[in-house]
């Protein structure tokens, strides 16, 4: 397997409408590991490569463990095994399906219904894989802690590296960086006419994927894990 800079584990849509046009709006397959063409919809305030471009390096998914780099002995083979092994241990989740909201000033794929299934996925994700994770730097801490955090955000940062951890969490597949306030409700009443034929309903959590960051920043598909528990 070949090293990257970062590991996370994502959720990504298995292949099919929803991964193929949600690559396109992004403009970065991360399963293939490729640019791919925007999608030519009308109507849209900024071209679609400018919206996209905060999240296009991430591929379309959904964050169950923020990226980070691998601590001390650890190894990319053996992250990959605890990984498998994990997913044989965790039931899959559901929800009533997927839709487009406003998630601050960023538009994202939420749950429709009760996501708790979900979250208990992500959490023990984070929680059982988390002796992997080298600690951040003073820079990457400081980056997070310029966002406006909880007093229980705050303490997530420092215990496991990422504020939007738990309680805390909100599954979401980002399909926009930040957009001025004129802009979040015209470009969401286009975003779900164009997904709306892709979204899934109700929507299956089946699988964790491993994912890895090459050198230009750029996350790939490192491999798919099925729940089995």
């Amino acid at each position: 397997m070949p090293v990257f800079r970062r590991y996370a584990v994502y959720f990504t849509p298995e292949p099919g409408p929803l991964a193929d046009f949600g690559a396109s709006w992004l403009g970065w397959d991360a399963v293939t590991g490729t640019p791919c063409a925007h999608p030519d919809l009308t109507g849209l305030p900024l071209p679609v490569s400018e919206l996209t471009a905060q999240p296009r390096k991430y591929g379309l998914h959904a964050t169950l463990k923020p990226p980070f780099r691998l601590a001390g002995p650890n190894d990319p083979d053996t992250l990959k095994a605890d990984l498998a092994q994990l997913a044989r241990t965790l039931a899959p989740a559901s929800a009533d399906g997927l839709e487009v909201a406003r998630i601050g000033r960023f538009l994202a794929l939420t749950p429709r219904g009760d996501p708790a299934g979900i979250a208990h996925v992500a959490g023990e994700t984070v929680r059982r894989l988390d002796h992997h994770r080298a600690p951040p730097t003073a820079e990457e801490l400081a980056r997070r802690q310029k966002a406006r955090l909880s007093a229980q955000q705050r303490e997530y940062l420092e215990t496991w590296g990422y504020p939007y951890v738990f309680d805390a969490f909100r599954f979401h597949i980002t399909l926009t960086g930040p957009l001025p306030d004129d802009m979040l409700d015209p470009v969401k009443a286009l975003l779900e006419t164009a997904f709306a034929p892709h979204l899934p309903a109700p929507f299956h959590l089946r699988e964790i994927c491993l994912f890895g960051e090459d050198e230009t920043g750029r996350f790939h598909l490192v491999s798919r894990h099925d729940l089995t528990g």
